[in-house]
């Protein structure tokens, strides 16, 4: 298994396709690891690198005592992209993992040369909420959130399916000291000023079920971004890569032949 030494912790990752092309980096949601994707990988052009990362605190990757800061994140996922010499990446992040990437692309315009900002926003919830969360998970652990975790993450024809337990499983088997780090992170985050001054190739996608990252949230923030795109998928909660892959990976792969990947 590969991991990369960064800010003091390993940072686990996966690499597939061509080592020669165009890099496609996935930054996952919180409470899930870098399988978050497996479904769409069958979707994706063997020309493109691909590679997934476990964020500090989830998947195999070291897991600090929280809390984490949203600055933390993002120089973790920078140095793994350093060490990797990968450059003009396209950058696709799910909730959390949308924010590492709007952070990244403010910081390090030159990794990222396009952005997919799936269901997260440039602020994500309040201060209250994030620490009402994490102490029920402190004093409880994750089992105790887990069913309205998937009611977010979810809509209810996908909840009924043979599919949902594994998702449920990925989530509670996430460290609990991972999971509230990281509600700490996206806690005490507004990337508003930032985000507005970006300026490269992104798509906003939202699912219309998702109780996390509603559409009005996600488009919010598309429009921050000149000359951005937003995109919906009905039917789908805060994971459509799991619900629908194959029209995730028909709506990611029209958005890289749109800018000429």
């Amino acid at each position: 298994m590969p991991y990369i030494n960064n800010n003091a912790i390993n940072i686990h990752y996966k690499e597939e396709g061509d080592p020669n092309g165009t890099p496609l980096v996935f930054a996952n949601s919180l409470g899930t690891n870098l399988h978050l994707w497996d479904n769409i990988i069958p979707f994706l052009p063997s020309k493109f690198r691909i590679i997934r990362f476990d964020k500090r605190g989830h998947g195999k990757s070291d897991v600090p005592d929280p809390p984490y800061k949203m600055g933390t994140l993002i120089s973790d996922t920078e140095g793994l992209l350093d060490s990797l010499e990968i450059k003009k990446s396209i950058f696709i992040g799910l909730s959390i993992g949308g924010m590492i990437g709007q952070g990244l692309a403010t910081k390090r315009p030159d990794l990222i040369s396009a952005l997919i900002l799936s269901n997260t926003a440039a602020k994500m919830g309040t201060a209250e909420m994030w620490n009402d969360r994490s102490n029920k998970v402190k004093n409880h652990g994750l089992e105790s959130i887990a069913d309205s975790v998937m009611e977010r993450w979810f809509s209810q024809g996908f909840l009924s399916s043979k599919s949902s337990p594994g998702w449920r499983k990925m989530l509670v088997d996430t460290p609990d000291s991972g999971y509230i780090g990281c509600c700490n992170a996206i806690s005490g985050t507004d990337l508003f000023t930032t985000t507005s001054n970006l300026s490269l190739p992104t798509l906003a996608i939202a699912g219309s079920e998702d109780g996390a990252s509603p559409p009005d949230l996600v488009r919010e923030t598309q429009q921050l971004i000149k000359g951005s795109h937003f995109k919906l998928i009905k039917g789908v909660g805060h994971l459509p890569c799991v619900e629908k892959p194959e029209e995730y990976g028909f709506i990611l792969n029209k958005f890289f032949a749109d800018c000429g990947f």
